[in-house]
């Protein structure tokens, strides 16, 4: 694992050993790098939805479109994509 130094004023040094604190991390490293974690969370589902919203329009996920899922899965046949 690398080291990152940051330099952060003081107010956001004291947010920081706050939640520390409140949230039950046990350094603000690891505080940190859950923020980090997150943020790249949402860079992939931002990245994910985008991507489906720029494909090819599918068929709606309705009540028949499961019934005939169940059907297959009892039959025991695969659905096609």
């Amino acid at each position: 694992m690398k080291t990152l130094h940051v330099s952060l004023p003081d107010c956001l040094t004291a947010f920081i050993q706050e939640q520390v604190r409140l949230r039950g991390y046990r350094t603000p490293s690891e505080y940190v790098c859950d923020l980090v974690q997150r943020d790249l969370d949402r860079h992939k589902l931002r990245s994910l939805m985008l991507a489906g919203a720029g494909s090819a329009r599918a068929i709606p996920a309705d009540r028949a479109y499961f019934d005939s899922l169940r059907v297959r899965v009892r039959r025991g046949t695969r659905t096609r994509r």
